[in-house]
């Protein structure tokens, strides 16, 4: 409950803090960092507020004699213009749930609870209205503050170097590489994690559709695990309402180190 009424007190001060910056007119176009699992290099101009939410997030795996259910509600993103060239983020989930059900003797366990809240500053290097080639560095970390069982347990951080690239008028590619320090399955030290997300998008009207293939290498010293999707998204900006963006997922796992089918839906609003 603590951690839940710091979290608060964090989004209402970052948003009275953005209603006191004074904003530059740049006249950027609005970026959201949904959907998708890439990050994409675009920054929010100097006192600009934006407000992401997962609205419900759901995975399905069978597989191994056993099946899991993980469920996410409010995954919550807040981004704050710093600079010119720089933005900083706080995400927190306010509640997920695991279910594992063992379908050989029909036992079941269930873990619910807070997720881990990240930190991390996007410092654009090019571009940081995300026209052109743009590019990015995404240093990020993450505090240990969810439940056992949900949270990652300890901190952890790394880098992301998203990249976007126009392809004409109405097409683009995006890449999004991570390098990061994971703790040990067995808790006595940290090993390399690394990541990528490649996308190709496409702007029809005020819709934008994009596929995606993404993969995850942790080189845990107990053994390495690779998960890889291919992933389906899109999103609505409405004309009647200015800077707000609704969208949708699916994520569909490649091996079976990777849930079988992940859906999302959520919004996206700058002020």
């Amino acid at each position: 409950m603590r951690t839940a009424l710091r979290i608060t007190g964090l989004a209402a001060g970052l948003a009275a803090l953005a209603g006191l910056a004074q904003a530059q007119d740049a006249g950027r176009d609005f970026c959201a960092d949904r959907p998708g699992k890439g990050s994409p290099p675009c920054v929010l101009d100097a006192g600009r507020f934006q407000a992401e939410l997962g609205l419900a997030d759901a995975a399905w795996s069978r597989g191994g004699g056993t099946s899991v259910d993980d469920v996410a509600f409010g995954g919550l993103e807040l981004r704050l213009g710093l600079a010119s060239m720089v933005e900083g983020q706080v995400s927190w989930t306010a509640h997920e749930r695991v279910r594992q059900k063992d379908r050989a003797t029909g036992a079941v366990s269930v873990v619910d609870g807070i997720g881990d809240v990240n930190f991390a500053l996007r410092w654009s290097l090019r571009h940081p209205g995300g026209d052109g080639v743009s590019v990015a560095l995404q240093p990020f970390v993450t505090a240990p503050v969810g439940t056992d069982g949900v949270g990652g347990g300890r901190w952890q951080g790394g880098v992301i170097a998203p990249v976007s690239l126009p392809l004409g008028p109405v097409w683009s590619l995006a890449l999004s590489p991570e390098l990061d320090l994971r703790p040990d399955a067995d808790g006595r030290g940290r090993h390399a994690g690394l990541a990528s997300a490649v996308g190709l998008g496409r702007a029809i009207g005020p819709v934008s559709l994009g596929v995606e293939l993404w993969a995850d290498v942790d080189d845990d010293p107990a053994g390495r695990v690779t998960a890889a999707s291919f992933d389906l998204t899109a999103a609505w900006t409405p004309a009647s309402v200015e800077d707000l963006q609704l969208d949708a997922a699916a994520y569909l796992g490649l091996n079976r180190d990777t849930p079988d089918l992940e859906l999302a839906i959520g919004v996206a609003k700058r002020f």
